[in-house]
């Protein structure tokens, strides 16, 4: 085997490794948070293995794994802010 072959055959396990860390440790259900985090992983798997594989190009690749690390810095972002702030004290302001 090649040496092609065997960074797509570490790839693809490192790959399956993640999405199987994601549904062992996430809770119940699909929500927002859980829903888009295995979308970004199996966006990277595929944009990784295609790289191994030489069907795209690494400027192409590049530029997926920063989309999707600007998304993931919004979604942890969004969630800090969507959390109730015990510093605000909302019955004041009335």
């Amino acid at each position: 085997m090649a040496t092609n072959d065997w960074l797509i055959i570490a790839i693809f396990l490192f790959g399956i490794t993640a999405l199987i860390g994601i549904f062992r440790t996430k809770t119940v259900g699909f929500g927002r948070y859980s829903t888009s985090l295995l979308l970004l992983t199996l966006v990277l798997l595929v944009a990784a293995l295609l790289l191994a594989a030489g069907k795209i190009e690494g400027s192409l690749f590049a530029n997926i794994a920063f989309a999707v690390a600007g998304f993931v810095g919004g979604l942890i972002t969004g969630k800090h802010e969507s959390a109730p702030n015990p510093a605000v004290n909302t019955d004041a302001a009335r």
